[in-house]
């Protein structure tokens, strides 16, 4: 999996390239919160759950169902983030279903059931470029965790922050008349 501290790349350059009038702070914490909400699967393996399992790790919770169920239950709420429900729909929709776009281009695990509850295959992209994150603060402040943050800034947040900047740049230049 891409780390904990990567996954909130996607939603934190989704705001700052729509700019706050559209992904309010409200909203950019929430989306931010379901970009990492997926790895509540990890809690499974203390419950004995196997990692293959429909509901082991990067089961259920990494597939497209269950990023427009986080949607759908965040757009009941939107008010709540000063947002509309059709951009909190749309904003964590994306952010929740970036989880798995971005585990499916690790090195490791089994691959991303993106299908679940309907199939429990796993895919992998074929361009596999980050580095699977160690699983545990511990294990992730060591040698090997530095290493993969380093792959993570050029795998994730460079792109993320391009991602952000022209966003920035199409609002700056379409406000001028």
């Amino acid at each position: 999996m891409a780390s904990v501290i990567s996954h909130p790349a996607v939603p934190l350059a989704l705001s700052v390239a729509l700019g706050q009038s559209r992904i309010t702070p409200g909203l950019t914490a929430v989306a931010c919160v379901a970009s990492v909400l997926p790895d509540i699967d990890s809690l499974g393996y203390a419950a004995g759950i196997p990692y293959d399992h429909p509901l082991g790790h990067r089961g259920f919770t990494h597939s497209l169902s269950f990023a427009l169920l986080v949607a759908l239950l965040c757009s009941l709420s939107a008010k709540r983030f000063g947002a509309s429900a059709l951009w909190t729909f749309a904003i964590v929709l994306v952010s929740a279903a970036s989880h798995g776009i971005l585990d499916a281009m690790t090195t490791g695990g089994l691959g991303v059931a993106f299908f679940s509850p309907f199939s429990n295959a796993r895919y992998f992209f074929p361009w596999q470029v980050i580095p699977v994150s160690p699983i545990g603060v511990g294990r992730f402040l060591s040698g090997r965790g530095l290493r993969i943050l380093r792959s993570e800034i050029v795998w994730i947040w460079v792109p993320a922050a391009v991602l952000a900047a022209v966003g920035m740049a199409v609002r700056r230049l379409s406000s001028l008349d």
